[in-house]
């Protein structure tokens, strides 16, 4: 099996698998999963050449999960998880050695802030992620969820290593300001909801009800508008992704890797199945040409998000 590419994160970071499994489904986020095969998820990522792994302190049991699968393998992956709670400097000491005793290691990576807070100084949280660093509890630091505008103000007290943007098809925004500042500034770019969680796989229409243990079924970002949107593109390009060889879930993939702003994109998976599917799609090199036609066909039935 061929490797996969890898890109540098950041102006500091090390080089990371352009595809990054993430942590949300192998928790619990897409309904409910037995802690075998979720194991066998983060196994199948590791052989199928993943070095990095995203997880988060609110990603329900996934860092649990993760810990036990990287038990004797800790030293192949780039792992990264979030602050997901508040940003006091007793939650932020508190989670912190939570996600360390849950991963089972002494040390994170990639530390990020989840969300900005405004309640709590950008200041004081990057003075703990500081400290944090020079306890060699954490690695690097990055931001998830950040406009350029709360990047700029959490870089002025410490080099920010990566941004965690929302990025598919249908949301493009980061195209707008947070990409090209990342490039400009060396700061790596790890996508999010690159198959806009699942709707890009064509398994879904419009109107699917998901079930109520899936934190999809209430997501403020699934609006009617999205899921049309969503439904009209796979039926635009599934067809012209198989007489590729390949499928939608890889085409919508491979598509935000070809911007050269990526450096990697988060893919939750629930079986090993879908792991090989996403490593497929990390080895597919686009031509400028067949992303200018998939843009062709991507303008019209996208919401404009």
């Amino acid at each position: 099996m061929s490797q996969l590419p890898t890109r540098r994160l950041g102006a500091s970071g090390p080089d990371v698998s352009v595809i990054c499994l993430g942590g949300w489904p192998i928790g619990g986020g897409m309904g409910a999963i037995d802690e075998k095969q979720a194991i066998g998820v983060v196994h199948a990522a590791l052989d199928h050449g993943v070095n990095f792994i995203d997880t988060a302190e609110g990603y329900r049991n996934s860092e649990e999960i993760i810990g036990k699968a990287l038990v004797g393998r800790r030293d192949r992956v780039f792992l990264a998880t979030k602050l997901s709670g508040d940003h006091s400097a007793s939650h932020i000491r508190t989670a912190v050695e939570n996600s360390l005793r849950a991963l089972r290691t002494d040390h994170i990576d990639l530390y990020q802030i989840h969300h900005p807070k405004q309640q709590w100084p950008i200041a004081e949280t990057m003075a703990h992620f500081l400290r944090l660093k020079e306890e060699s509890k954490i690695g690097w630091i990055g931001v998830s969820n950040f406009s350029v505008e709360q990047l700029l103000e959490a870089a002025a007290y410490g080099e920010i290593v990566s941004a965690q943007p929302q990025y598919s098809m249908i949301f493009r925004g980061a195209e707008q300001e947070l990409f090209p500042y990342c490039r400009e500034h060396e700061i790596g770019t790890m996508i999010y909801g690159v198959m806009v969680r699942g709707l890009l796989s064509g398994k879904y229409s419009a109107s699917h009800r998901f079930a109520a243990e899936d934190d999809r079924a209430s997501h403020p970002s699934l609006t009617p508008a999205v899921r049309t949107a969503a439904v009209e593109l796979c039926n635009r390009l599934t067809k012209w992704a198989e007489e590729r060889g390949h499928s939608m879930i890889e085409l919508a993939i491979a598509w935000t890797l070809a911007n050269a702003a990526v450096t990697t994109a988060i893919c939750g998976a629930k079986t090993p199945e879908q792991v090989a599917e996403h490593c497929r799609a990390g080895r597919w090199d686009l031509q400028d040409e067949e992303k200018a036609e998939i843009d062709r066909q991507i303008k019209g039935c996208s919401p404009g998000i």
